[in-house]
């Protein structure tokens, strides 16, 4: 597989996301706040914290505020910015219809998700991880300050076998093989049809040139697709194993979309560190990820909506149905929990992301969801090694830590209901020493 010329225009899209760069502060201190580190399950006594450039610079009661601007915590809780271990940064910024549409350009999608970062970052999520799609000009049009955003952990464009989740060719689209011609999605940067080593491995190196700090690759059927029942075991192991081994020649890792123990499998065996999804695993399969130190990135998916196609439906409700267990059996086991949203072409529910760590009350703690959302998913980000774009501790309130730090008007730990509400409960938001959201 080569890179297509036609890919460019993603490229070119930082010349359309300008705005003006929010400038860190020198020094802030926030006076007076009650700390959740995003570790221990409680908070601590009323304290100061100082933040000098884009790191926190000291933590206690006498740190002093000399110099600094003085935010008045009033007994209010500091926690770390929050961060969602799977989005889609363009696919959630677009309905479906658009995103089909013969008119959508790389520069109409790019502007969509820009939208999106913005809010994104509005609701208190400073960092998160792109599980696939067109996002490496958004994601440096971010980085230079053109455009507000979180921090993005990018996968570039999912990997997928002919048939494959990534499948995303029209009827009338042929296999590039026979065709020679990249099918739309691949043009849009939002997936490669990757059949055979040679091609997986092109594909796995093409994303690390662009700057992917991990690789995300289908290895079993979607609910999303059209081609792929959900039962369904893709790629060979061998093909497999070319995408891990390219990615640990750079020093970074493989995840993939799987739902069933047969994918997991094949794919632990491959060398995978993370699987995305997995709410129809077995109780064997989740010990033997416990066991090899993988990471499960689970979600709660939203229901079935009233515009849902029945088809879509019926596909869905394995997945529905086995979340409501996976959960408990995979934290029983002792697997490395991340969550995250994997929401997908529907504008209205991106409103509800820090709603959904509502969902997991049943089987979770105030103090264990904050952590999963804060520290955990900061230790998934961290798998990345040096292809991590952003080197510094996340994910934690601690001197030395880079500043994304929440501001929350009340006690979350007490009334996890808080963070549902950010507009109007999450008084302060900073990312890396910078004041996105100000006090009132």
């Amino acid at each position: 597989m080569k890179s297509n010329a036609k890919v460019a225009p993603w490229l070119a899209l930082l010349a359309v996301l300008a705005a003006a760069p929010t400038l860190a502060q020198d020094a802030v201190v926030f006076q007076g706040v009650r700390v959740f580190d995003g570790i221990g399950p409680a908070l601590s006594e009323p304290t100061n914290v100082r933040v000098r450039g884009n790191r926190i610079e000291a933590i206690g009661p006498s740190v002093s505020t000399e110099g600094a601007r003085v935010i008045d915590g009033q007994g209010r809780t500091l926690m770390p910015g929050l961060i969602d271990a799977h989005v889609h940064m363009t696919f959630s910024a677009l309905d479906y219809a658009t995103l089909q549409s013969p008119d959508l350009t790389p520069e109409l999608a790019g502007r969509a998700a820009a939208q999106g970062a913005e809010q994104m970052l509005l609701r208190g999520f400073t960092s998160v991880r792109d599980m696939g799609g067109p996002v490496f000009p958004l994601k440096a049009a971010i980085d230079a300050g053109k455009v507000k955003g979180p921090r993005i952990w990018p996968s570039g464009a999912h990997l997928s076998q002919t048939s494959g989740h990534g499948d995303l060719r029209a009827p009338h689209e042929g296999p590039r093989r026979f065709t020679g011609k990249l099918s739309r999605a691949e043009q849009l940067g939002a997936t490669w049809i990757a059949d055979g080593r040679d091609d997986v491995l092109t594909a796995t190196r093409e994303n690390l040139r662009f700057g992917a700090s991990q690789i995300k690759l289908m290895a079993g059927g979607g609910t999303s697709s059209d081609y792929d029942p959900l039962d369904v075991t893709q790629y060979t192991l061998d093909e497999m194993r070319a995408a891990v081994e390219a990615a640990d020649d750079w020093n970074t890792y493989v995840t993939v979309h799987a739902y069933t123990p047969k994918s997991v499998r094949r794919a632990i065996e491959a060398g995978v560190k993370c699987i995305e999804h997995g709410q129809l695993l077995d109780d064997a399969t989740l010990e033997l990820m416990a066991e090899k130190g993988i990471w499960l990135s689970l979600q709660m998916l939203q229901e079935d909506s009233e515009t849902m196609a029945p088809s879509r439906r019926a596909k869905r409700k394995p997945v529905i149905d086995g979340q409501q267990t996976v959960w408990a059996r995979a934290k029983a086991a002792g697997v490395k929990l991340a969550w995250g949203t994997d929401f997908l072409f529907d504008l209205e529910v991106n409103k509800e992301q820090t709603a959904y760590l509502l969902r997991l009350t049943p089987w979770f703690t105030p103090a264990e969801i904050l952590k999963l959302a804060t520290h955990d998913n900061a230790q998934l980000l961290a798998l990345s090694g040096p292809r991590t774009p952003y080197p510094g501790a996340l994910g934690v309130v601690r001197e030395g830590a880079l500043a994304d730090l929440i501001l929350v008007d009340g006690d979350p730990l007490a009334n996890l209901e808080l963070i549902a509400d950010p507009a109007r409960n999450f008084v302060v938001i900073m990312k890396d020493g910078a004041l996105v959201k100000e006090p009132e």
